[in-house]
Parts: C-alpha cells; structure tokens; sequence
C-alpha cells in the first residue's frame, strides 16, 4: 500500500497527512506538482502508488492533476469530479439545492445591471463571492445601494472569473459559522469559526478563532446530506445558524484542519489516511 500527497504547499496538515501515513505504517510519498512534468501520452509504472490525496491549494492545479492521476486508474481523494464542483461555488449550490440541501437564497448575474438587480432582489443586503476562490478573499458585503454599485463596477475591470456576480442573502446568524468535517459516510468533528473583531468574515485564514462544537443530529444529517449530494469523500461542510435552522452555504473539497484538530482533540489526519487506505481495500 502507497499513497502519494499532491501538493503545492507543504503546510502543517500536509505533514500531519505525512506522520499519520507512517504512524499507520503505510508507505507514503510527497510529490509537489510544480516539480513534475507530466506525461500524459505514456503510463507511470507505479509512480503515484495505489490512491493518491489531492492536497494542492491551487484550485486549477488540484483539479487537472487530479484528472491526469485518475486516468492512470488510480483513485483520489478528492478527485477531479468532486474539486470541479466544489471548487466553483456556484456549481456546489446547484448540486445542494438539486439534492434538497437547505442553503442561503442565491442569485447569479452575468452583467453589472443585472447584478444590481439582484443585489435589490434581495433586499438591499447581499454578500458576493468570487465563484472560484478561497480564504475569503474578494467576499465582500453589500449593505447599501452605493456599497453594491461601486464594487460591481470594479469587477468589471478584473479577470472575466469575477465578471460571474454570485450573490447570497445576508443571513441574520450569531456571529460565527459552523464547519463539519466528513470523512466518508461519517461526521467526525466540527468547529464553530468566530468571527474576528471588525469583520462579517470567519475564515480562520482572516483571524476568525477556532472552537470546539458539538455534533449535533441536525448538524450529522445536514453535512452528511451535503456531502452525499456531490459524492463519497472527504470534505468541510460550512453552515450558518439561522431562525429557521442551519443551511449550507459552502462545501470545502480540499479541506484545512490544522486549527481543528487542536480544539476538538479528534485525529482528523488520522482519519483520512485511514479512510484512503479503506478506499483501496473496498
């Protein structure tokens, strides 16, 4: 048994990935995707192992190296598939709502006019994301009619990406979001991600605080439930609280967990490996 991490970054869950490999005495390897060269018209003769994990930060790398391994006939985690549709927000709310899956309203706009539209639509209080993107970086609120107007008009001059106005409702939830970690058919841990002082945003990348959260019932069925609706693998479910119930607004297919494992005491490394080694055995 051999697993390959791909990646770009080597960042404290990639060597947590790396350490729980070996604790479980399982062969593993590092391979930064920069470094390769890939040879897509021949065969690799065992290059990238039995099952390999996609862990490039890049969503455009992790998503055609993914497609280039896979072709090999080898399984990873997250594939291709799964990072097309949880790379692009958009996609994701599509597959959500297909399934049934309760999310923030959303509406998606394809000129400046129509974005303004929208952005009335929902009453005057909205959220825009970049479809492609994470970290939250460029997620901006839009709390008056002057706010919306001038960063829609900026976008205009930005790649063609940002030219995909993607709004969702400003949803009225305490000051805090909810990350679920799904590994397979199981729930093994969540976080509620505070958000910092001065900021909407609770990203833990942007200053937003960690903290250990229960999984409760509704939280179990409402990730597992999400994860089902794009397919089996590991994933950060993120949900907002609200009057009416907890809804999903995004879904993480190549998920950070370094402030996770230290508050909720669960081996989360630990248990993708042993969820990779799983998938190989089946």
């Amino acid at each position: 048994m051999k697993i390959t991490i791909l990646h770009d970054l080597i960042r404290w869950e990639e060597k947590a990935l790396y350490e729980a490999a070996k604790k479980r005495g399982v062969e593993v390897s590092l391979l930064d995707v920069k470094d390769e060269a890939f040879d897509v018209t021949r065969e690799y003769d065992g290059k990238f192992g039995d099952v390999a994990l996609q862990r490039s930060t890049s969503y455009y790398r992790g998503l055609h190296t993914s497609a280039i391994v896979e072709s090999l006939g080898i399984p990873v985690i997250n594939g291709f598939t799964i990072l097309s549709i949880t790379g692009n927000k958009l996609f994701t709310t599509l597959y959500l709502r297909r399934n049934n899956v309760p999310t923030p309203r959303t509406l998606v706009a394809f000129s400046p006019e129509k974005a303004l539209e929208a952005f009335r639509m929902l009453g005057g209080k909205a959220v825009i994301k970049p479809v492609v993107g994470s970290w939250g970086r460029m997620v901006a609120l839009l709390d008056s009619y002057y706010s919306a107007k001038a960063v829609i008009e900026e976008r205009e001059y930005m790649d063609p990406l940002y030219q995909v106005y993607y709004l969702q409702e400003f949803v009225n939830r305490p000051p805090r979001d909810i990350r679920a970690f799904v590994v397979g058919d199981r729930v093994i841990a969540a976080i509620y991600r505070n958000q910092p002082e001065g900021d909407f945003r609770t990203n833990t990348a942007l200053g937003g605080k960690a903290e250990n959260c229960p999984v409760t019932r509704e939280i179990e069925d409402l990730a597992l439930r999400a994860a089902k609706a794009i397919g089996d693998g590991v994933y950060g479910v993120d949900m907002m609280e609200t009057e009416n119930g907890v809804v999903v607004h995004e879904v993480n297919g190549t998920v950070e967990f370094k402030n996770s494992v230290s508050v909720t005491g669960v081996d989360i490394p630990g248990k993708i490996i042993e969820y990779a080694v799983n998938r190989v055995k089946r």
